[in-house]
């Protein structure tokens, strides 16, 4: 037996005591590590990763320590290089054969508001119909429904660089998104009045990645649902639905009494769903289900250069478990510009709505840009009940209430911490 084993064997033995007291040790700076240098390293993936833009460059910012954030979801078959999604996932998403299907129209806007003081979070939905002034889309003047400002702006610049003789596909498509970017984010801050801090966009896939990353969404619905144009095919009740569902159920309108202005909700709902399991499964302080996340956002997130994520993704822990309230704003009522259905909306009520809501106290001017009711031609009639499903081939206005956030009636399903909606 050499020296070094007989030194070995006359070791005694660790007691039960000392070797609990070493694996605590040992599980202690591995745990210091991970909330410390695992922290900065996926800090530093996001910051290195995620697509950045310089599209709030120079733009106003909140006061008081208050923070907007747009969110804005692509309805684009295209990843952020332009290239076409790959046809299993275009299968899976259920939306069409084609990537030239969808164009580049933000079907999903939303501002969220987070205030500085730690009050409330507040959500507010953005109709994507809505009939506003468009501003930032070179060469139109007038209105248009307000998710198409992203992708006339990206069309527009994308033809001037061609006709500079600019070839390169990724050029083209990089600074034509930045354009649409721009053009969408000064839209949506002139019809609601209040800067936006930070913006995040995301592609039509980001929904299906994004709750395959969490191991599926928990939502809840009043009533059971099928559509074969969204490939929705839901029960009524609280339940969980993968990546493939989740896209189905942000993307159904037909089917639904209000039809994109359920949408809108169904989009809410998500979004609950999403921060509830996030706070849920421990994903904040899990760094293995954070770079799960993180690989997610990197795939189909773009965001403002500078803005401080790692930051957010603490606060957005705060977001979760019902701390923010979710409001779809008004319409006035229903309308068509050029043969396609709008949503009549009264720009001045809009702004005031914020106002009173997130902004200063004060009361808009009428003689401000876009005070009259968002009508093709001529003012919208007083809203009275009705709904999109009755908007028939005519162009005579219709009209319809602009949507509740409160039950029709019907008895509510217990979501178990999830909003049920239809």
């Amino acid at each position: 037996m050499t020296a070094q084993r007989r030194k070995t064997s006359r070791r005694k033995p660790l007691t039960r005591r000392r070797r609990l007291g070493r694996t605590l040790l040992i599980t202690g700076c591995a745990l210091t590590v991970m909330a410390g240098g695992g922290a900065w390293y996926v800090y530093k993936d996001l910051v290195s990763s995620i697509g950045s833009s310089k599209a709030l460059e120079g733009a106003e910012k909140s006061k008081h320590g208050d923070t907007n954030i747009l969110l804005m979801g692509l309805d684009s078959r295209r990843d952020q290089n332009g290239e076409d999604l790959p046809k299993e996932i275009l299968d899976k998403l259920h939306a069409g054969a084609s990537s030239d299907v969808g164009g580049y129209n933000t079907n999903t806007l939303i501002l969220l508001h987070v205030p500085g003081d730690g009050g409330k979070a507040k959500a507010f939905s953005i109709p994507r119909d809505d009939f506003v002034t468009l501003y930032g889309v070179p060469g139109f003047t007038g209105k248009s429904k307000i998710k198409e400002a992203y992708g006339l702006a990206k069309a527009k610049v994308e033809d001037q660089l061609v006709a500079k003789g600019v070839k390169d596909k990724r050029q083209l498509e990089h600074e034509g998104r930045e354009a649409g970017r721009k053009a969408e984010i000064e839209t949506v801050r002139n019809f609601l009045g209040v800067p936006i801090d930070h913006f995040a966009e995301l592609n039509l896939a980001g929904f299906y990645h994004l709750a395959s990353a969490l191991d599926g969404v928990p939502v809840c619905l009043k009533k059971a649902t099928k559509d074969s144009y969204s490939g929705a095919d839901f029960p009524a009740g609280k339940q969980t639905l993968n990546g493939q569902q989740a896209l189905a159920f942000v993307r159904q309108r037909h089917g639904l009494t209000m039809g994109d202005l359920d949408r809108t909700k169904r989009q809410q709902a998500f979004l609950a769903g999403a921060t509830y399991k996030l706070n849920q499964a421990g994903t904040f302080t899990d760094p293995v289900k954070l770079l799960k996340l993180v690989n997610t956002a990197k795939e189909d997130v773009v965001t403002d250069e500078g803005w401080d994520l790692l930051s957010f993704i603490k606060q957005a822990k705060n977001l979760s478990g019902g701390n923010v309230d979710f409001t779809t704003l008004p319409i006035e009522g229903f309308d068509r510009n050029h043969g396609a259905e709008i949503n009549v909306v009264d720009d001045m009520k809009i702004k005031r709505l914020i106002a009173e809501q997130i902004g200063p106290k004060g009361t808009a001017s009428p003689s401000a840009p876009g005070a009259a009711p968002s009508s093709p031609g001529t003012p919208a009639p007083p809203p009275t009940t009705g709904s999109p499903s009755s908007r028939g081939s005519s162009d005579a206005p219709s009209t319809a209430p602009a949507p509740s956030q409160k039950s029709s009636g019907t008895p509510a399903i217990d979501g178990g911490g999830v909003p049920c909606v239809d």
